[in-house]
C-alpha cells in the first residue's frame, strides 16, 4: 500500500483537466494541499521535492486564515479591517522579500516555488494562533503559554522550510538563505502572540513588533 509521503501530488501523465468537473477539481486541489501539509508537518524524505510542485491555493488559504484569526482577536474595536490588511500585507511583502533574497544568492528554484513553500510553512503558526485565540482569559500562565506556543510555531515553521531552502544553494551560502526565513517567521510569531485574550481589557490588541 502506497504511503502518503510517496503519493504523487499533481495530475499524472499531463492529463487534461479542461473537461474535469468542478467537484473533481476541488478534490484534486484539496488532496494536493493535504499532501503538502503532510510534508510541512513531517519535513523529511521527499518533502523538498514534493514542495517544488508549487501552487498558491494553500498559501492563500493559510495566510487568510491567520489574518482572520488575528482580526478576530481585536474584537469589535473598529480596526478589524486594518488588522486584516496589515497581517496579509506583512505576509505577502515578507514572503516576496525572502524569495528575492534567495534568488539573489543563487537559489535553484523558481519564484513561485519559494512563495509556495513559505506560504505552506505558515501553517504551524496558524495552529499556534488558533490555540492561543481560543484560550480563556483566566487561563493560568496565559502569557507563558502564549509565548511557548508562538515559539513552537516559529521553530516548526523554520524547521519545515530549511530542508527546501537549504537544498537550493551551496552549503557555504545556506546561512544567507535560512537567516531571512527565520527573521520572517519571528515577525509572524510576534503577531501571533496578539491572538491572546487580554485579562485586563475587553478587546485584545495586536502587539507592534
Amino acid at each position: 500500500m502506497e504511503s502518503i509521503a510517496e503519493q504523487p501530488l499533481g495530475v499524472q501523465d499531463h492529463e487534461s483537466t479542461l473537461h474535469e468537473s468542478v467537484g473533481d477539481t476541488m478534490k484534486r486541489d484539496l488532496r494536493m494541499i493535504g499532501l503538502k501539509l503532510f510534508h510541512v508537518l513531517c519535513p523529511h524524505g521527499k518533502g523538498p521535492t514534493a514542495l517544488r510542485d508549487w501552487d498558491l491555493w494553500g498559501p492563500l488559504l493559510f495566510c487568510s486564515t491567520l489574518s482572520l484569526i488575528l482580526t478576530s482577536a481585536v474584537g469589535t474595536s473598529g480596526s478589524q479591517g486594518a488588522v486584516f490588511s496589515l497581517v496579509f500585507l506583512v505576509i505577502f511583502v515578507g514572503s516576496v522579500g525572502v524569495t528575492l533574497n534567495a534568488k539573489l544568492v543563487g537559489a535553484k528554484a523558481s519564484f513561485f516555488q519559494c512563495l509556495c513553500v513559505l506560504g505552506y510553512c505558515v501553517f504551524p503558526l496558524v495552529i499556534a494562533a488558533l490555540v492561543i485565540w481560543i484560550l480563556p482569559k483566566d487561563t493560568p500562565g496565559l502569557y507563558v503559554i502564549t509565548i511557548a506556543l508562538s515559539a513552537a510555531g516559529l521553530f516548526w515553521a523554520t524547521w519545515a522550510t530549511v530542508p527546501f531552502f537549504g537544498s537550493m544553494v551551496d552549503s557555504s551560502r545556506k546561512p544567507l538563505v535560512v537567516y531571512p526565513v527565520f527573521l520572517f517567521y519571528i515577525f509572524l510569531a510576534i503577531l501571533v502572540m496578539g491572538a491572546a485574550p487580554s485579562p485586563d481589557a475587553t478587546n485584545p490588541t495586536i502587539p507592534t513588533p
